[in-house]
């Protein structure tokens, strides 16, 4: 039995995600060949050192793609593999998202014959013309291939959305917009590695590697490369305030459905003055919910008080009180308009930066900075 919870979306509207039971293809035949996009760049062997397969074209701060679209574009070069084996999923895979990070990063986890850690971040289309389009969204895909190095055999290959969080994937239909999970009757995240979908098992001998980086490692370097706010250390959410306490910081908290770009300056910022979080909106819910422990109940309130969809960003005391926060929406609009249309000389851009979106950043944490300090106790 599956929940989704879109109680303001019509049975037609959602015609594309229930008639969606079953692959599209149950089994399909690869080349080995087929496989070479995954070989790292000549001269890229480094263990852990993350490269791109497919490179995003979008920031989170320089907009989105069209949600009015039904039929993916023609793949090219090395996104052909993977729109192929994502269409073993569903007929419209569209293997550039319409938000960043868009594409594929990849890195080295053993060093013998290849074996590669893959984070594909791909979404599919469900309706066809005449209804509005519906979109899939997984969080990501991740996988990993051991390929031999001039490609010619492939050992093993896997690709599934993980579930270590929450919120893993998100339904979008054109006209109301309202992210989501789908739930087994109990409430927990369906695992999307069916234990019937395991392939066959064939003995090989066994590879010697002579050299291996965790399973754990390589997701974080992959996360990082495609999300280099990581950078910065971002704590779970109740640990922060703890920290912060401690420490007698402010908290920099991002609230979202989704994440942040690279702008080194920010990150500096973020490292020298700031304890930092991120968090997905259903596990502060649950927080809230949790009768147990009063303190992580106010702490959620208070961010989710000031919380507007699709993701906010906060400057809050160590208390939990939000001193200072923007919407993304509204961060977009900002960074978007000319220098002098600007009214709110608390968003206006500075000279230091070329880049509207990292000087608007800058303000805000400079504007939650001198709001928030003077209420740290001493």
């Amino acid at each position: 039995a599956l929940t989704v919870p879109l109680p303001q979306v019509s049975r037609l509207a959602l015609s594309g995600l229930r008639n969606w039971t079953t692959a599209a293809s149950p089994s399909a035949v690869f080349a080995a060949r087929h496989f070479r996009p995954f070989l790292p760049p000549r001269g890229h062997v480094e263990l852990g050192e993350p490269w791109w397969i497919i490179p995003s074209e979008l920031s989170v701060f320089t907009g989105y793609l069209s949600n009015n679209r039904f039929y993916p574009p023609p793949p090219k070069g090395k996104e052909v593999i993977i729109h192929r084996l994502l269409s073993m999923f569903h007929p419209r895979p569209f293997v550039k998202t319409r938000f960043a990070p868009q594409g594929a990063v990849a890195c080295l986890t053993a060093i013998s014959d290849f074996y590669y850690t893959v984070i594909i971040h791909a979404e599919f289309q469900l309706s066809e013309p005449p209804d509005f389009p519906f979109w899939f969204s997984p969080g990501q895909f991740t996988g990993h291939v051991i390929l031999s190095k001039d490609a010619t055999h492939v050992r093993d290959f896997r690709l599934f959305v993980p579930n270590h969080r929450s919120l893993n994937m998100e339904l979008e239909a054109l006209g109301p917009s309202v992210p989501s999970v789908i739930l087994d009757e109990d409430g927990n995240l369906i695992d999307s590695r069916l234990p019937s979908g395991e392939p066959l098992q064939f003995v090989f001998e066994e590879i010697q590697w002579q050299q291996e980086l965790s399973w754990e490692e390589a997701a974080r370097r992959l996360e990082v490369a495609m999300y280099p706010f990581k950078k910065v250390t971002y704590l779970p959410f109740t640990e922060a305030f703890d920290q912060a306490k401690a420490k007698n910081k402010l908290v920099h908290s991002i609230l979202l459905w989704g994440a942040l770009d690279d702008h080194s300056p920010i990150l500096a910022l973020l490292n020298e003055s700031f304890i930092s979080t991120w968090s997905l909106v259903k596990e502060l819910e649950d927080l809230q919910n949790n009768q147990e422990n009063p303190s992580h109940q106010q702490l959620a309130g208070l961010h989710l008080e000031k919380y507007s969809f699709p993701v906010e960003m906060m400057i809050c005391l160590p208390n939990g009180t939000v001193v200072h926060h923007i919407n993304a929406n509204y961060f977009l609009d900002i960074t978007s308009m000319k220098p002098e249309d600007i009214e709110n000389h608390v968003f206006s851009f500075s000279s230091t930066f070329e880049d509207p979106s990292t000087a608007t950043y800058m303000q805000f944490l400079k504007e939650g900075l001198r709001r928030g300090l003077p209420l740290l106790q001493p």
